[in-house]
């Protein structure tokens, strides 16, 4: 009976979800990476020579019927569930003010209920095996930018963080909330172009999830924001 830990990464296929992936997957761990994209998950498990270790599942992060399937899947495939790493979420890059509200909610459904049904779908398993919650927020949910309802979702993740630590905190499960500052990745790919000054990469904001989850037992580290140095707020 393999009893190596398990993860389960919402929107593993690419940047930060599938950089943690790699790097659990180094460390021991089996691991099941979700997304929308069936192609992109595909590719994803190509290019690391489709480890057995390694369960994708095709899905929508809003849905609680897609959630529960992955978690389903996981567990009948590896017997176990011991972190959820909440990493779907996208940006619309526009302001409340002069923004276009047709993709507001897609936005807000993914970045706030998302992670509240993957905290609601894990959280019996996560119980069995004293597991761990981690939530990728974002330095936008600390610091206020005009119009930004992007950052307000992020805004939302930091309380659901907090608020699901002191439900969760009395079972045995930790709860981590990782917030990077400006990571190259494809988060980017809707704004046009990179921002400006150094950018952190999703390996390095991989290590700060890693380390996180791999804490020792009884330890739980809940806030981890992480900027490139030279970005000042």
């Amino acid at each position: 009976m393999n009893d190596s830990p398990v993860a389960l990464i919402t929107g593993g296929g690419s940047g930060i979800g599938a950089a943690v992936a790699r790097r659990l997957l180094d460390a021991g761990y089996r691991v099941t990476v979700t997304g929308r994209g069936e192609r992109r998950l595909r590719g994803f498990a190509e290019s690391l020579g489709r480890p057995s270790a390694l369960l994708t599942a095709a899905g929508d992060a809003a849905s609680y019927d897609d959630v529960r399937n992955a978690v389903d899947r996981t567990l009948k495939e590896f017997g176990r569930l011991d972190t959820v790493v909440s990493n779907a979420g996208f940006a619309t890059h526009d302001s409340v003010a002069d923004g276009d509200p047709a993709g507001w909610t897609e936005m807000v459904l993914t970045n706030v209920l998302g992670p509240a049904l993957l905290v609601r779908a894990s959280v019996d398993a996560l119980k069995e095996t004293g597991g761990r919650i981690v939530l990728v927020g974002s330095v936008a949910g600390f610091v206020p930018t005009p119009g930004n309802l992007y950052g307000a979702t992020k805004w939302a993740v930091t309380g659901l963080a907090e608020n699901t630590r002191r439900q969760v905190t009395e079972f045995g499960v930790g709860v981590t909330l990782v917030a990077p500052g400006r990571v190259e990745t494809p988060f980017w790919d809707g704004y046009g172009s990179l921002p400006p000054g150094r950018l952190l990469t999703a390996e390095q904001i991989a290590d700060s999830i890693v380390w996180a989850i791999r804490q020792p037992a009884g330890v739980d580290v809940n806030t981890v924001v992480v900027r490139p140095l030279g970005q000042p707020n």
